[in-house]
């Protein structure tokens, strides 16, 4: 699958990812660490990658505005990091890049939520 992963995405995350095979591009590696939240989510659905951060901010964004763009929000902190690690390669197991790029998925520590765009 293909990410942009936010600022807030900690390496370790980042790292598992790649890990796992999956093509990721992180916002400061194209030259976005200033961009805005709305032009994150334009590049993100341009190039056809899900967007994953730490900022629960873009649920509102990507309802309220309707950029199009699939969203993974981790809910994580320093003492779930594995276990949130845990229920993503599970979304990623149970749902497509399709469906994921068409989505808004809250990912914690056992359980996510998935709710479709659109």
């Amino acid at each position: 699958m293909r990410f942009l992963t936010d600022q807030d995405v900690w390496a370790t995350t980042v790292r598992w990812l790649r890990e796992a095979g999956h093509d990721v591009v992180t916002v400061a590696s194209i030259g976005l660490a200033e961009a805005s939240d709305a032009d994150l989510l334009r590049v993100a659905h341009d190039q056809r990658r899900i967007f994953v951060a730490r900022d629960r901010d873009f649920g509102a964004l990507v309802f309220a505005h309707d950029f199009g763009a699939g969203v993974i929000y981790l809910r994580m902190l320093p003492s779930t990091q594995n276990a949130v690690h845990q229920e993503l390669e599970r979304v990623l197991q149970e749902h497509s890049e399709s469906e994921l790029q068409k989505a808004f998925v809250v990912v914690e520590p056992g359980r996510h939520r998935f709710r479709k765009l659109g």
